[in-house]
């Protein structure tokens, strides 16, 4: 599990981008090492999701703040995240499909590949 932020590396946590950067080197290589086997190695490069801890400070900003967490959460993809397609938290659930098919028979072919499930927040086509 890497992030969008291995690509978009956020100014406030750049030591988080870097780690996430680095995982999708390592599991290149970990690909490349296992080329011609039937081991798949790849990188989900997930955005911001509404986990647990994310819900959890996110009411707490709110509480703070004074605001509700509808308008929390629209203000983070406005200011922070702005080139979000998606303008919201994805869910775990939405994460977790693409994690059960990169780890399913179905993903055979794809491999040393990061792939998205961060609602548009990398402003790239390929």
């Amino acid at each position: 599990m890497s992030s969008e932020s291995a690509v978009n590396i956020p100014a406030e946590m750049i030591h988080y981008g870097m780690t996430k950067t680095a995982q999708i080197a390592i599991a290149r290589g970990l690909a490349e090492t296992t080329a011609g086997t039937e081991i798949t190695v790849n990188s989900i490069l997930a955005g911001p999701t509404l986990s647990e801890g994310v819900e959890e400070f996110v009411s707490q900003m709110a509480a703070s703040q004074g605001k509700d967490i509808a308008t929390v959460e629209k203000e983070f993809f406005q200011t922070l995240r702005p080139s979000s397609l998606l303008q919201r938290f994805a869910t775990p659930e939405e994460v977790a499909n693409l994690v059960t098919y990169v780890a399913s028979p179905l993903s055979r072919a794809t491999n040393g590949a990061p792939l998205r499930v961060e609602g548009g927040i990398i402003r790239a086509a390929i």
